[in-house]
């Protein structure tokens, strides 16, 4: 599989009152890539063209559209002009279950009520997190934005990507990956932690963004129980938090934060796993 730059310098003028000056700037690149399924294709999305593999999984994993890795029986990424295909060839039985939902989701058109489905899979319920876990001291929490920036090279060159790193109470970040959507850095890091068996229930997800429905719902379903964002929740996306039982806390950034849902994770003390 030929591998593509993910950034791109290109010329350009820098113009300001002092006047104007000949540029090169490093772009960061995106392109389609299509996930297909046993040959079916589920979504096609814009990504940055690294880290495939570990988007592919993470938003397998994070949709719902399989439960665990051990469910793929073959993963291949081919690169075409226009794009990237992922390929998963799964398990019959859960090749089987993808069917069904797909037979499930098709219905009639123009019956003012067909977008019900579409609605309900958007505010998918969630499983509630357990109690426990990991427990992150107050300062491990304040600092994690600025400890995932020495993890972004690309939002370096570019300045114009988004970055969503892996906590460890204790260690730090110690897993990072870039996207020019928010999304698909999340889904790139749970594909990269279940990819190398790395349990996300035992950290916290830190993200560059603001916290919308969706990142809340794939934060769940890689049941990690902490969420860590530099920037605001929605008030919907709050009201899940809550209801399965996920640590938010969010506008961590300058040495503090705001703490929102299940709380009893954030300690002013010693951290610990309880």
């Amino acid at each position: 599989m030929a591998v593509r730059a993910r950034s791109l310098s290109r010329p350009g003028v820098a113009m300001h009152r002092e006047g104007t000056r000949s540029v090169v700037r490093s772009l960061p690149e995106e392109v389609p890539v299509a996930l297909t399924f046993n040959g079916s294709t589920q979504a096609v999305m814009m990504a940055t063209p690294a880290d495939i593999a570990d988007f592919a999984h993470g938003f397998a994993l994070s949709e719902g559209l399989i439960s665990h890795p051990s469910e793929v029986e073959e993963f291949e990424a081919v690169t075409h002009e226009r794009g990237i295909e992922a390929r998963f060839w799964l398990r019959e039985d859960r090749a089987a279950a993808l069917r069904e939902r797909q037979r499930n989701m098709m219905g009639p058109t123009g019956c003012g009520l067909c977008g019900i489905d579409s609605l309900d899979q958007a505010l998918r319920p969630l499983d509630a997190l357990p109690e426990g876990g990991p427990v992150l001291e107050r300062a491990e929490v304040a600092r994690a934005t600025d400890a995932l920036r020495a993890h972004q090279p690309l939002h370096d060159q570019t300045r114009a990507v988004h970055a969503a790193g892996f906590l460890l109470p204790g260690r730090g970040i110690v897993m990072a990956r870039e996207d020019v959507g928010r999304h698909n850095a999340l889904d790139k890091l749970i594909g990269a932690l279940v990819r190398q068996d790395v349990n996300p229930a035992e950290g916290a997800f830190v993200l560059t963004s603001r916290v919308s429905v969706d990142m809340v719902q794939k934060t769940v379903m890689a049941r990690c129980p902490i969420l860590i964002a530099v920037s605001a929740p929605t008030a919907l996306a709050l009201r899940m938090a809550e209801e399965a039982r996920l640590t938010l806390a969010a506008f961590a950034r300058s040495g503090g934060f705001d703490l929102y849902a299940a709380p009893e994770r954030i300690v002013d003390g010693d951290a610990h796993v309880a």
